[in-house]
C-alpha cells in the first residue's frame, strides 16, 4: 500500500508540473549533470531541408549558427573576459546527430576549451532545435534548447556555477521554438518564442529574478504565422516580425515592429502608442511597410538600437521563395525609425534568401554589417563569402570595405553578433558544402576582419584557434 501511495504522489507531482508547463529533470538529466560530456573539437551540424528545386535545396549547408530567429548565440562578459557561445554541433563529420553545445573564448589566453554537450537531441538532425544563450544577474549561463512543436519539446538548462560551462542543471521542458531569451536586471527573464498553434505564432513568457518560476504563455501575434528578431537594452525589448498569409511560410511578407519597457505588460508601436495583443490583423498599427502590396517576400536578419535607442532593422527582400533566378536580386535593406518616421535604405544585393548576417551599431556612430553577401563556391546555395559593409551616415549609404573569406572550399553563412561584442570576437559563424553532406567548421572574426577557425579536432583540453591568412 505504501508503494502505491508513493507512486500516486509521484504521478500527481508530474501532472501538476505538466499543467504549469514545466517538467523537471529526470534521472538521465541528473546523470548527464554528474558526468558532463565534451566533444574533442568544434564540429558544426550539417543540414538540408529537402525542398529541392531546379537550383538546389531551399536552404542547406553548415547550419551550426542557424536560425536568425535563435538569439543570442554569444555573449561577452567583461567580468571574466570571456565570450560564451552556443551552437548546433554533431558527433562526427559524416553524421547528422544534433548536439546543443556550449563553450567560450578566453580573451586572456586566446584559447578555447573542449565544448560541452548541454543536451543530446537524440534522433534529431534538424538545427531548428539549435540552442540560444542568456546570463542571469548572478552570472549563471542559461541555455534554451529549441524544440520543434509538441513532437519534441524545448529544454531549459542553467549552469551549476556562474560563468562556468562544466555542468548544467536541467530546469524545465516545455513547448517553444526559435527561443530569444532576454534578462532584465533585478527582474528576471523574458522569453520570446514561437508555438505551432495556428501557424508559427509568436508568444512570450516571463520569469522571477531567479528564473525558477515562469508565467503562462502570452500570445504576441497571430496572423497566420510569423518569424521575428529581437533585442534588449536597459530593459527595453524590441522585436520586428513578418507575417505568413494563410500560414504559408513561402509567402512571408510585410514588416512589423513593437516594443515593451515593462516586460510585456504593455506593447507599443514605434511612435510609443500602446497596441493590443495578440495582434491578429495584417494592417494593424505595428505595420512598418506593406511588402505584400509590393509583391515582396521579407527575410529578417537582425535588429539593433541607434544612439537614441531607436530601432534599426536589417532584412532581405526577394521575389520568390526558391533559390536561383526566380527570386531576382535579394536586397539587403535597413529600416530605421528616425525623426518620427521609418526610413528605408538599401545596402547591397545577395544570391540567396537565407544569406544571413548581423548588424553592428558601434559607439563611435559607425554602422557595420558582416554578412555572406558575396557569391561562394556553391552558387547559388545558402551563404557565400563573408564581406564587411560600413555606413558612416546612419545607414543611408554603405561601402564594402573587406571580403574576409576568399577562395573558400565551402559556403560560409549565418554570421552572428555577440551581445556586448568584444573587438577580438566580433562575429561567429559556420561553413559547409551547400550541395552535399560535408564537415562544417566554426569561425569567428575580430572587428578588424581577421578570421580564426575553431579547432575541428582537439588533442588537448585547451587550444588556440587557427588564424586564417
Amino acid at each position: 500500500m505504501r508503494n502505491h501511495v508513493a507512486k500516486l504522489s509521484a504521478v500527481c507531482l508530474l501532472l501538476s508540473c505538466a499543467v504549469a508547463g514545466i517538467v523537471r529533470a529526470d534521472t538521465t538529466h541528473q546523470n548527464q549533470q554528474q558526468q558532463p560530456r565534451t566533444i574533442a573539437g568544434y564540429k558544426g551540424i550539417w543540414f538540408e531541408l529537402g525542398q529541392k528545386s531546379e537550383h538546389g535545396d531551399k536552404y542547406s549547408g553548415g547550419l551550426g549558427t542557424y536560425t536568425a530567429k535563435h538569439h543570442p548565440l554569444a555573449i561577452y562578459v567583461p567580468k571574466v573576459d570571456k565570450t560564451f557561445f552556443v551552437y548546433g554541433g554533431t558527433t562526427n563529420k559524416d553524421k547528422r546527430h544534433l548536439l546543443a553545445m556550449a563553450s567560450y573564448y578566453d580573451h586572456k589566453t586566446g584559447k578555447v576549451p573542449r565544448p560541452v554537450v548541454v543536451h543530446d537531441k537524440q534522433g534529431v538532425d534538424d538545427p531548428h532545435d539549435n540552442p540560444s544563450l542568456q546570463l542571469d544577474d548572478a552570472g549563471h549561463l542559461w541555455v534554451f534548447v529549441s524544440g520543434r512543436g509538441k513532437r519534441r519539446l524545448g529544454q531549459i538548462y542553467r549552469s551549476s556555477k556562474p560563468y562556468d560551462i562544466k555542468n548544467f542543471e536541467h530546469i524545465a521542458e516545455n513547448e517553444f521554438t526559435y527561443p530569444q531569451p532576454w534578462w532584465m536586471k533585478d527582474q528576471g527573464g523574458l522569453l520570446l518564442f514561437t508555438k505551432y498553434t495556428k501557424g508559427r505564432e509568436l508568444y512570450w513568457r516571463t520569469s522571477d529574478p531567479a528564473g525558477q518560476k515562469w508565467s503562462k504563455d502570452h500570445k504576441l501575434a497571430g496572423m497566420g504565422g510569423h518569424y521575428q528578431v529581437s533585442n534588449q537594452r536597459d530593459g527595453k525589448i524590441i522585436t520586428a516580425f513578418n507575417m505568413h498569409p494563410g500560414g504559408d511560410v513561402n509567402k512571408r511578407t510585410n514588416l512589423y515592429f513593437v516594443y515593451s519597457e515593462d516586460r510585456g505588460k504593455t506593447w507599443r508601436t514605434a511612435n510609443g502608442k500602446p497596441i493590443q495583443t495578440p495582434m491578429t490583423e495584417p494592417d494593424c498599427a505595428a505595420l512598418v511597410r506593406d511588402y505584400r502590396a509590393e509583391g515582396k517576400l521579407v527575410y529578417l536578419k537582425d535588429i539593433g538600437f541607434d544612439a537614441k535607442h531607436s530601432p534599426v532593422i536589417l532584412y532581405l527582400t526577394s521575389s520568390h521563395h526558391e533559390p536561383g533566378p526566380k527570386g531576382g536580386k535579394r536586397t539587403w535593406t535597413i529600416a530605421h525609425w528616425t525623426d518620427g518616421a521609418w526610413a528605408f535604405h538599401e545596402v547591397t544585393t545577395s544570391t540567396h534568401n537565407y544569406d544571413m548576417g548581423s548588424l553592428y551599431i558601434e559607439g563611435d556612430g559607425r554602422w557595420r554589417i558582416i554578412a555572406p553577401t558575396e557569391p561562394g563556391p556553391q552558387t547559388p546555395g545558402t551563404g557565400g563569402e563573408i564581406a564587411v559593409w560600413i555606413s558612416d551616415n546612419q545607414g543611408k549609404d554603405w561601402t564594402k570595405t573587406q571580403v574576409i573569406t576568399q577562395a573558400s572550399a565551402n559556403n560560409h553563412g549565418y554570421v552572428r553578433r555577440p551581445v556586448n561584442a568584444h573587438p577580438s570576437f566580433y562575429g561567429f559563424w559556420a561553413d559547409g558544402d551547400a550541395d552535399r553532406l560535408s564537415e562544417s567548421r566554426l569561425y569567428f572574426c575580430n572587428q578588424a576582419g581577421q578570421v580564426w577557425m575553431l579547432p575541428y579536432d582537439m588533442a588537448s583540453n585547451f587550444v588556440k584557434p587557427l588564424a586564417i591568412e
